[in-house]
Formats: structure tokens, C-alpha cells, sequence
């Protein structure tokens, strides 16, 4: 009897979880109170960078450009050489989990949230409803199409030439240097054939003046082949890259983002192989000071409906390689702003809310 007396004694005091049904058929009661759970958005950064190859292939003829055509600065090593051309700064909104809520009493039943769960609106029927577009980063390039021109095509003499009473008429190999200097001269032919035309030395003329241009580009071109079995030739490819990055705190000091070599190009910010970009983002305090100073509030119910707002600040974005800024921007960004809470009798249907939900900011608030 006494230990039925303990256990009935216990069950009266424990707390009622659930629910609690009234006498006769009353409609049931819940004992706590529920609420829509929501996010404030934080802002990121997609960096998209444009890098260029530059590849330097040698002449097969480079050791005979001093002695052929006097050139002295012919270059005999192949070379590869990345630089950053162009970067792009673009920004997106996402769900900020350091900053997640939930709207509690009347004002639960009001809320207007977007596709991700970000809160667009109280009493308003703001909302997006389609989730932001899937970007694919591209991790390892997007490599452009080679011309199609090569050395070993470029095939201006014969290997073997016939022989002759000399060597018994057998089939001989040509040399490196007797290619070499027939491609030197016709080299010079190119230039003796242009300086004719432009003097007005030859036999017969052209036809008209678009026929005299072509004929003109189509020599330049003839020189430039030749030339380049001699001198070398660079080519250049172009690709593209892209990455995500949501700034912290952090990144007032410089964070990260991804590696450039100029060996092999843009890298994950994981190789060490490369030298480090970083991304410094600077936000103005003075407008965050002003924004402090007036979110608090005298009254002892403010942000008791757990609804709550952004002030986003405006910052400065510096993307830093070797010590030399490559790009720059000046934005907003949510998450280094201030949270506030809405007043509370904006909250209860009389009223109608709109944010942005990019960035959490009042839009426009009415009476309905």
C-alpha cells in the first residue's frame, strides 16, 4: 500500500507532456505552445576567375636563326606560363544557420517564408516560391580548342632527297640544317614577293584592290609559318573557374579561397603547391555603431513573438594575391549587420511585413 501510495505520488508530479483533454467531449488543449521555425539569410560570394595558359613551343630550326636570318633572341626550351586575366564577384543568399527561429505565439500563424525557409514576410503573403537555380563550380577548367597547327605537319621539304652519280643514286636524308635554310629562304622569298607588290614591280597586277589585300595576308601568313619553325610559337588558352565562399568574421584578416600557380595554374585552396588568394572583407563600423545603438529597446516584451529582422552592413571586398589586390567590390553583406526584434504589436494581423529576403532588411511595412 505504501509503495502504491509513492508511485501515484510521483505521477501527479511529473509535468503533463502533450496534450489535456477536458471534461465531455471540449476540444483537446495543448500544454505548450508551438511555433514556425524560420532563418535569417547571410550573404556569399561566388568568385568566378578567368585564367589564361601561355604555352611557348620552340622552332625545330632555332639553333640556325643567327646564322640564317640573323635572329639572336630565339628561344630553344618550350615554356608554360598561367596568369589571371579577369575576375567577377558575384553574391547569393542562404539560410543562415547561426541565425535560426522560431516565431511563437499569434505571429506564428503569419509568417510568409521563402522556398529555402528564410523569413520574406509577416501578414503579407511575400514569398518566393522557387528555390534559387543549382551553379555548378567549375573545379577544373573549361580548356578552349587548340588551332590545329604543328611543327610536324608543317612539312615544307622532303626527308629523303634521290641520290645522284655521287653516291650511286641511293636515297638520302636530309639534313636538319639543309630544311633549315630552305625554309629561311623561303622566308626571304615571302618578303621579296610583298615588297614587290607594295613597290608595284611586278609583271601584272591585281585584278582589284580586295584581291591585292588577300594576296597580301596570305604571304604575311606563309612568313609567319616559316618564321615560327625558327622563332617558336605561343599559343594561348583560356579557362574558367568558379568557387563559392561565405565570409566570416575571419575574413576581415584574410581568408583563403583558392591557389594560383603559375606553373600549373588555379588550385583548390587545399594544394599547397600554389600561393594562397585571399579574400579580405571590410565592413563599415561606423554604419554597424549606428545600427547598435538603436536596436535595443525599453520595452520588456521585445522579441517575446521570437520574430526578428537584419540590418545588413556595407562592406568592402578585396581579393589579394601576392600582396597585390587583383579585384575589388563594395556591397552589402547580412551576416555582418545587426539582428533586432520586430516590434510587437506590428505582429498580430493588423499589420502587414515585407523583407528582402536576400538580406533580411525591412522592405515595406502597412497597415492592412
Amino acid at each position: 500500500m505504501r509503495i502504491l501510495t509513492i508511485v501515484l505520488a510521483i505521477l501527479l508530479a511529473l509535468p503533463v507532456f502533450g496534450q489535456r483533454r477536458s471534461r465531455g467531449d471540449e476540444t483537446v488543449v495543448p500544454t505548450f505552445q508551438e511555433g514556425i521555425t524560420y532563418a535569417l539569410p547571410r550573404t556569399g560570394l561566388r568568385i568566378k576567375v578567368k585564367a589564361v595558359k601561355e604555352s611557348f613551343e620552340p622552332g625545330p630550326y632555332a639553333s640556325f636563326a643567327e646564322q640564317l636570318l640573323g635572329i639572336t633572341d630565339a628561344k630553344n626550351r618550350a615554356s608554360v606560363n598561367w596568369f589571371i586575366d579577369e575576375v567577377n564577384l558575384e553574391t547569393f543568399a542562404e539560410p543562415d544557420p547561426n541565425q535560426v527561429y522560431k516565431a511563437m505565439g499569434d505571429a506564428a500563424f503569419l509568417v510568409n517564408l521563402t522556398a529555402d525557409g528564410i523569413l520574406a514576410g509577416i501578414n503579407s503573403g511575400a514569398s518566393a516560391n522557387e528555390l534559387q537555380q543549382v551553379k555548378t563550380n567549375n573545379m577544373s577548367g573549361s580548356p578552349g580548342k587548340a588551332d590545329g597547327f604543328s611543327f610536324a605537319d608543317f612539312n615544307h621539304s622532303p626527308v629523303y632527297a634521290p641520290g645522284d652519280s655521287a653516291n650511286n643514286f641511293r636515297i638520302t636524308r636530309v639534313s636538319t640544317e639543309r630544311k633549315a635554310a630552305a625554309a629561311a629562304e623561303r622566308i626571304l622569298e615571302c618578303r621579296l614577293a610583298r615588297y614587290h607588290m607594295v613597290a608595284g614591280l611586278m609583271d601584272e597586277f591585281h585584278p582589284d584592290g580586295e584581291a591585292y589585300n588577300t594576296s597580301l595576308k596570305e604571304l604575311k601568313q606563309i612568313e609567319k609559318n616559316y618564321l615560327s619553325l625558327f622563332v617558336g610559337r605561343t599559343t594561348y588558352q583560356t579557362e574558367k573557374f568558379s568557387f563559392d565562399f561565405v565570409p566570416t568574421s575571419a575574413a576581415e584578416r584574410g581568408e583563403v579561397v583558392f591557389r594560383f600557380s603559375e606553373d600549373a595554374g588555379v588550385l583548390p585552396a587545399s594544394d599547397l603547391s600554389g600561393k594562397p588568394v585571399t579574400v579580405r572583407v571590410e565592413p563599415e563600423k561606423e554604419l554597424i555603431s549606428r545600427y547598435s545603438e538603436l536596436t535595443g529597446s525599453e520595452n520588456p516584451g521585445a522579441g517575446e513573438s521570437r520574430v526578428f529582422y537584419r540590418m545588413p552592413a556595407i562592406v568592402n571586398i578585396s581579393l589579394v594575391y601576392e600582396l597585390k589586390t587583383i579585384a575589388t567590390a563594395r556591397t552589402f553583406m547580412a551576416q555582418f549587420g545587426q539582428v533586432a526584434p520586430v516590434p510587437e504589436e506590428l505582429l498580430f494581423g493588423e499589420y502587414g511585413i515585407e523583407f528582402f529576403p536576400e538580406t533580411g532588411a525591412v522592405k515595406s511595412i502597412y497597415k492592412k
